[in-house]
């Protein structure tokens, strides 16, 4: 059920008929026509800009083209009234029954707002990424809401999704994890030790240092690193990601797959890529230009095996393999995302930190040139979160072991509050995460304005099961503030398609608000006028009232989903 879907279909459908009538070229593409609510509700319910974008590819007068699709759409039964305003925009006013019969929908329709837009498609979204160093701060639990939550919501509207881990354990940064986890090895035996600039010493490899020593016992001591740096990696990895895998379950994140930067070495998949796209002419030899800028001190021109990325969109050709045949780091992920193309995906999402600008380019370059352009490649951002305690900034710093961890953030506040503040501002927005003012019962909260709202539907259905009213599915709706929640409630499957094509999660927040909103000023107002309340002494008359706060209870309940927040049963 979508109401804006059937009457962009009545909009369709009347173009064809004055096509058909002469009135209209063949041809036309409606791609463009669009229905969607007014900017001023006091024009109407809908409005569409179909004579806008078809006046120029038809060669004719916009206005012209609105009056005649205007006699079409005003003979149907659905609309009651249809106005064209300024050059040629038609506003729609749709026959009272429509609203009523859609809370009848949304309480006998379980997967109300549901799409099939995705098709089946298969979409692999890789996020959160963190490097197996340590414990997920602050920054990654962004990330990590964002991407679950994609994912969700790409799910809820159709698509066969796969959340994937990669895991960075190929890089020099695991072996400083192992030398500064043979260090709290060292201290578990007694010793003591020092962490040099460049190490990890947060108290969180204390607990590694302690298990090393129960599995090792002292037989490590004095031992030169070749002999020990190898298994302490092995060890330290697991650890950290059982430590990572742990952040995620508080957050309320299951991943369906972990892969292994690791495996991509020496097992021929790097060289298959890389063969890949020699296939295609775009490996070759050569001579990067200087960057632009100041000059490093120890640049130097040098031949190198380029990738021709410029092929494909980048900026500059991207070195793949170093003058002394060692791998350049994007040679892995090349081979990463050539895999992703292997395993079927329709489409690859990743999603990384703000610090990835430069990378975003080189990688749809990548994916492009690998799947001949039929694999699409989206990369999103996310910005910085800043910490506040009453207003006041708080510092982290990774490397003085001191910095806030994603633990710390759910354990004050919760894993509702915090998934739903992530999402609170589109990704490549920076977010200010204030503790205290996160958990503030006010209006200025919009975790708790939706939750309330939730809340609130509850508590009403508990006092009606109470006073043993029979509940009907069909509403009465008279006042112009229960059809502003109606009127909300029809825009949720279109919003859910719009937050999908656009990868913008953060959509759904910003719409539950607003339909939060809009409830509470209904609740606001039945305080003054006693025919607005849900529960009155007619139970019959009860029941017509609290199918609408029925029906949002059911979209928050189906938004709060895709955020990944449990909807609340009262406030407390």
């Amino acid at each position: 059920m979508n109401l804006f879907a059937d009457i962009r279909a009545l909009v369709t459908g009347s173009l064809d008929t004055l096509v058909s009538e002469g009135v209209l070229p063949d041809g036309l593409d409606y791609a463009n026509v669009a229905v969607e609510p007014p900017r001023d509700p006091l024009h109407g319910d809908m409005a569409t800009n179909a004579a806008m974008v078809l006046a120029k590819p038809a060669k004719s007068n916009p206005r012209a083209i609105a009056e005649a699709l205007a006699a079409k759409l005003g003979a149907d039964p659905r609309i009651e009234s249809v106005d064209v305003a300024g050059p040629g925009f038609i506003n729609l006013r749709l026959a009272p029954a429509l609203w009523t019969g859609l809370v009848e929908g949304i309480l006998s329709d379980d997967a109300y707002g549901k799409s099939a837009l995705g098709a089946a498609k298969k979409v692999n979204v890789e996020f959160v990424s963190a490097n197996p160093t340590g414990p997920m701060h602050v920054g990654h639990t962004r990330g990590a809401v964002f991407g679950d939550a994609l994912a969700s919501l790409l799910d809820y509207a159709g698509y066969d999704v796969t959340r994937e881990y990669y895991i960075n354990d190929g890089g020099a940064q695991v072996d400083v994890l192992a030398r500064s986890a043979y260090l709290r090895y060292l201290e578990a035996l007694g010793q003591e030790v020092e962490f040099p600039e460049g190490t990890y010493p947060g108290d969180y490899l204390v607990q590694v240092g302690e298990a090393l020593k129960d599995k090792y016992g002292d037989s490590l001591v004095g031992k030169p690193e070749g002999d020990w740096i190898d298994d302490i990696r092995v060890f330290s990895i697991e650890a950290m990601m059982d430590m990572i895998r742990g952040d995620l379950k508080a957050l309320g994140v299951e991943m369906d797959n972990f892969y292994s930067e690791k495996s991509l070495y020496d097992t021929g998949l790097i060289e298959s890529a890389i063969e890949e796209l020699r296939s295609k002419d775009l490996i070759y030899r050569g001579t990067l230009e200087p960057p632009k800028g100041q000059m490093p001190e120890d640049w130097e021109a040098r031949e190198q095996t380029l990738f021709r990325s410029t092929a494909h969109g980048d900026d500059v050709d991207r070195p793949i393999q170093k003058s002394d045949g060692a791998w350049t780091y994007f040679a892995p992920d090349i081979a990463y995302h050539y895999d992703k193309v292997k395993r079927g995906y329709d489409e690859i999402i990743d999603i990384f930190g703000a610090d990835h600008g430069g990378y975003v380019k080189r990688m749809k370059a990548a994916v492009s040139a690998l799947s001949e352009g039929k694999v699409g490649c989206d990369i999103k951002l996310v910005q910085l979160v800043k910490l506040f305690r009453n207003g006041v900034p708080l510092k982290m710093s990774k490397r003085s072991g001191t910095f806030v961890t994603l633990r710390d953030v759910v354990e004050q506040v919760g894993a509702d509050v915090t998934r739903f503040v992530m999402l609170t501002r589109k990704n490549d927005a920076p977010l200010d995460f204030d503790f205290d003012k996160v958990l503030e019962q006010s209006k200025d909260n919009p975790v708790f304005y939706v939750q309330y709202a939730h809340a609130r539907v509850r508590s009403v259905l508990r006092k009606a099961e109470d006073q043993g009213i029979s509940l009907t599915d069909t509403p009465n709706l008279t006042d112009p503030a229960e059809l502003a929640v109606a009127k909300k409630l029809a825009d949720w499957p279109r919003q859910v398609e719009i937050a999908a094509k656009s990868h913008e999660p953060h959509r759904i927040a910003f719409f539950l608000y607003e339909l939060a909103s809009d409830f509470h000023a209904l609740w606001n107002k039945g305080n003054d006028n006693e025919g607005l309340r849900f529960l009155q002494e007619d139970h019959a008359a009860s029941a017509a009232k609290i199918a609408l706060p029925r029906a949002v209870a059911v979209v928050i309940s189906s938004g709060l989903g895709i955020l990944g927040v449990t909807p609340a049963e009262e406030m407390r």
